[in-house]
């Protein structure tokens, strides 16, 4: 898994539909409701009518984590849901998801730590089950 200043990320498995499929599983397989999808393949044809390879957020909330976090710092929410994106780039599909542990050190909120390590986990897991 390579990681970045701010994500979880690595190569995919399977194509990209199968990318999608497997990580809609691996997130309800750890407690995370999916909240949300957005094409932004088809958002930008639509929109901008400029076209892209194929690329996928998907929002995704685990509610009992996410009650913890916002009773420790409020405005966590902006932070929420978590997204992972599938997305293809020069025929390689890819995996990349929000570091947990990372966004909660923005706040300065100790009492996250123990949170996001948690979710932390949960996504590197994820991530990992979904790539090379």
């Amino acid at each position: 898994m390579l990681t970045t200043r701010y994500t979880l990320s690595g190569i995919a498995r399977w194509d990209f539909a199968a990318t999608v499929d497997n990580v809609r599983d691996e997130l309800r397989h750890h407690g995370f409701n999916p909240l949300c999808e957005i094409d932004m393949q088809q958002t930008m044809r639509d929109k901008l009518g400029v076209e892209i390879e194929p690329y996928l957020i998907l929002g995704a909330c685990n509610p009992g984590v996410a009650h913890h976090a916002l009773d420790a710092e409020p405005e966590f929410g902006v932070f929420l849901p978590w997204n992972v994106v599938v997305y293809e780039q020069a025929g390689v599909v890819r995996v990349s998801a929000v570091d947990p542990e990372r966004l909660a050190g923005l706040t300065g909120n100790e009492e996250l730590a123990p949170i996001t390590a948690e979710v932390g986990r949960w996504i590197r897991t994820i991530v990992d089950n979904v790539t090379d």
